[in-house]
């Protein structure tokens, strides 16, 4: 896949930020006319994968559903499913919305593979599709996403930094994603990259469905396999996965050492205030949202993506995707009032609830 470079940096995020703003200015926002084919008043269907993970329903679709509205005057209609983690049931709900007429799909997939034969019956019936944080593969006609090798490349930088001159004193353990996930295969290549040679990996697992109950078991295997006191450091690469494995850790005695994560859950980063999870890796999902929403309402009314799409991805079986991608952050106890409250994501009082107060006024979150 060839991706654009950026930089790993809070200072990043705000370029990201104000491109997409700089798009808008371009060819986007309220003000923009429509073609003559399709108007304001177009239908959009929005496919999530699964409620599991906390960012799809408090983040992607209401910044996605706003950024759809802000752009089509009030007129744009957003049809929602959520396929709750099951394939088959998505490639239904594409189905459900094919035969409903929408005029663009925006689709984060359960399974990039699985859902192909979906995409390329909305290509059929004149539907395009935006494929959402994940890479569908099929016909999909743009992709808004952020540089997951770059998540991984992150993700390991922080654990290399955390374990220090201990690095190979023991075994990590690595914790992927689910292997029908494709940016659980770029996080974990992003990580590796960094990683080998300079740890030793006592044990590896893709986690089924990422699921923090099998992230949890996957972890009391390792413990059993390596015993607790040759573990000195965890790759997740997520945050839900993360609370699992530090349950399991807690359960067998283990504590003070590093645990990555994604996503900045509210959860992690309170974990990260009270010290049990080391770091996790910021990803803006306004510019994310704001991207697919611009990209959709341009497709639904036969406009160029030029102006938005400033990337080239490729997918196992569409070359040359127009494509945005937003940079990340490494987010550890440091950078809290710079990235997550900055951003309004959360306030202080959202994090430093009662059993947090102290840890809160230990790093001066106040």
């Amino acid at each position: 896949m060839r991706r654009a470079a950026f930089a790993v940096a809070a200072g990043a995020m705000a370029v990201s930020l104000a491109a997409c703003g700089s798009a808008k200015e371009s060819g986007g926002g309220s003000g923009k006319s429509s073609s003559p084919k399709k108007g304001d008043a177009i239908t959009v269907g929005l496919l999530l994968p699964e409620n599991q993970t906390a960012r799809y329903e408090k983040f992607d679709r209401p910044l996605i559903e706003k950024k759809v509205k802000e752009l089509t005057n009030g007129k744009g209609k957003i049809v929602y499913a959520n396929a709750k983690q099951d394939a088959s049931l998505q490639n239904q709900q594409v189905d459900t919305m094919i035969t409903n007429k929408v005029d663009v799909l925006i689709v984060d997939s359960v399974d990039a593979a699985a859902i192909k034969n979906s995409v390329q019956k909305a290509k059929d019936a004149g539907i395009p599709v935006v494929a959402y944080d994940r890479l569908a593969q099929g016909p999909i006609d743009a992709y808004t996403s952020f540089d997951n090798e770059t998540v991984g490349k992150t993700q390991g930088d922080a654990l290399l930094k955390a374990l220090g001159s201990k690095a190979k004193s023991g075994k990590i353990v690595m914790m992927n994603g689910s292997s029908t996930d494709p940016n659980a295969a770029q996080f974990k290549k992003g990580a590796h990259e960094v990683l080998d040679g300079k740890v030793n990996v006592g044990k590896e697992y893709d986690t089924k469905e990422w699921k923090p109950e099998n992230a949890n078991s996957n972890m009391e295997g390792a413990i059993s396999a390596l015993g607790k006191k040759n573990i000195i450091g965890v790759y997740s690469a997520n945050d839900g996965m993360a609370g699992g494995i530090i349950t399991a850790l807690k359960a067998a005695g283990i504590s003070n050492i590093p645990v990555t994560g994604q996503d900045a859950e509210l959860a992690g980063v309170q974990r990260i205030v009270a010290g049990e999870q080391y770091m996790s890796v910021y990803k803006p999902y306004a510019p994310e949202a704001a991207a697919a929403a611009e990209m959709a309402v341009d497709l639904a009314q036969g406009k160029s993506l030029d102006s938005v799409a400033k990337d080239k991805v490729d997918s196992p079986t569409t070359k040359q995707v127009p494509s945005v991608l937003v940079p990340v952050t490494a987010l550890t106890k440091d950078n809290i009032k710079d990235t997550v409250i900055k951003d309004g994501v959360y306030t202080v009082a959202d994090i430093c609830t009662s059993q947090y107060k102290a840890a809160c006024d230990k790093i001066g979150l106040k």
